[in-house]
């Protein structure tokens, strides 16, 4: 069983059978093409998605904003996976339950491929948690 500590009520402290852990990432990833297709209910789709995801896997989403071609999240993560390993499973999934829940995508594609093969994944340190957290939530402002 975990226990988890706050550190500065930001960052925790996470003490498991043999190891304590404190993770957290910054994560971009793109549409293909950079196609704006996450918009209107389907960026609404992909929040929910990412959650449901985040539960099945026990990592925690502590700030996400979908833009109409890429996505921003900020991750508090187990070492369980790996982080690269963590990102195919996010997308492969999320990509799967989208063409699923909306065929039209697939239209918009050429392809067929929902995500850019990359990403951007990015330490986040105590210092830059509240600044990453920030400039996420205020992406749809820009």
């Amino acid at each position: 069983m975990e226990k988890i500590f706050d550190l500065n009520n930001i960052s925790k402290l996470t003490y498991g059978r043999g190891y304590v852990y404190s993770l957290q990432y910054h994560i971009v990833w793109c549409t293909k093409y950079r196609k704006q297709i996450l918009k209107d209910g389907i960026a609404q789709a992909c929040k929910d998605l990412l959650q449901l995801i985040a539960e099945q896997y026990a990592f925690r989403i502590v700030a996400m904003e979908v833009m109409p071609d890429h996505i921003h999240l900020l991750l508090d993560c187990r070492p369980r996976f790996l982080i690269s390993d963590m990102i195919k499973i996010m997308k492969g999934n999320l990509a799967r339950r989208l063409f699923l829940d909306h065929p039209e995508l697939k239209s918009s594609l050429w392809s067929g491929h929902l995500w850019n093969p990359s990403y951007c994944a990015v330490t986040v340190s105590d210092r830059s948690f509240e600044q990453v957290k920030h400039y996420i939530e205020s992406q749809k402002k820009k």
